[in-house]
């Protein structure tokens, strides 16, 4: 494996290449804004996240055969989903499918986390750390009875406190982290992976023991938060999207683009998405300064409430878990 460079020290951004094609990189606030839905994420599912934001369009095909075959569970879903042309970060997230529907019904704000993560690896993972620090400083990060958080020196950890029970925390974004964030321009809060307060919460426990024999499952993923790498079967993840690689020739070939900026009606049920819909309510503003635009910028999932599944909070592997209260500023759901 060709050794690569060391990264700067944590904290100090990284500079692009010599001689490599300038990419306008989006500023700290705007990268803060961007990681705040998921620095508290476990890292496992950060990792996942990041990576499979480089494939929007698999995020959403992904979602959308998860809606469309809603019989299958366990076993048989593990080795549906394995059989998947998709990357192994886009698998991955079916594990947990409310977070991969959370992921489309936020289009543009995935597409804008991949390319910006795309573009620029270590300035996102240290956002992921800065946002960490000031949920803790704020008293809404500490270890639970569902997850543990650990400190090494600069890098904070979060890690499931049973390796085969995963939940996902609940929390306002733009509220955890103490002083307030502007909202991310259209973000709609996902029920079971929102809440209305300060606090973090959490509902049921999601096992993922019955994906352990698949080179995407769980385990096989993680964080390098010193190199500030995202890893995959303990080695740096290289993303082979061409999403974000020359924007204007996205979506070529690909059997869910139209052209350039849009999906073909044609290819949905009834001109959009089974779980949903798709409109194209454009955001205030598109993204945010200093985050490119992108085919998908600009319109999100909008108009109609998802309806999911139970298996988004249900166990693949040994039922249903109890969850609990992560911090007592933790407010109901909206």
């Amino acid at each position: 494996m060709t050794a690569q460079p060391e990264p700067p020290p944590l904290g100090q951004a990284a500079q692009p290449p010599e001689n490599d094609t300038p990419v306008a990189q989006p500023s700290a606030s705007e990268l803060d804004q961007l990681v705040a839905p998921i620095a508290l994420y476990p890292d496992a599912l950060v990792a996942q996240i990041l990576a499979a934001a480089t494939y929007p369009a698999q995020v959403v095909e992904a979602d959308r055969w998860m809606q469309q075959h809603t019989e299958l569970n366990g076993e048989a879903l593990a080795q549906a989903v394995d059989s998947q042309p998709w990357d192994p970060s886009v698998k991955a997230l079916t594990q947990l499918p409310s977070v991969l529907q959370m992921m489309d019904r936020n289009l543009s704000w995935t597409s804008s986390l991949g390319d910006a993560y795309v573009n620029g690896q270590q300035n996102m993972l240290d956002a992921v750390q800065v946002m960490r620090q000031r949920a803790q400083q704020a008293g809404n990060l500490q270890s639970t009875q569902q997850e543990t958080v650990t400190t090494d020196g600069q890098a904070i950890s979060i890690e499931p406190t049973d390796p085969d029970v995963v939940y996902v925390p609940e929390y306002d974004p733009w509220d955890v982290y103490g002083a307030p964030l502007a909202y991310y321009p259209g973000w709609y809060g996902f029920p079971g992976l929102y809440i209305d307060g300060p606090g973090i919460v959490f509902g049921l426990g999601v096992g993922i023991g019955v994906f352990g024999g698949f080179g995407w499952g769980w385990h096989h993923w993680g964080a390098d938060w010193h190199r500030r790498d995202v890893m995959h079967d303990h080695d740096r993840y290289l993303s082979h999207s061409p999403t974000f690689i020359n924007h204007n020739d996205f979506g070529h070939g690909h059997p869910l683009i139209a052209h350039p900026g849009g999906f073909p009606h044609a290819d949905m049920p009834h001109g959009g998405f089974p779980n949903g819909g798709l409109t194209h309510e454009g955001f205030s503003g598109g993204a945010p300064s200093g985050i490119h635009a992108t085919p998908f910028s600009g319109f999100d999932h909008g108009g109609v409430t998802h309806s999911f599944s139970a298996r988004g909070s249900a166990s693949f592997n040994g039922g249903f878990h109890g969850g609990g209260v992560g911090h007592a500023g933790g407010g109901g759901h909206r």
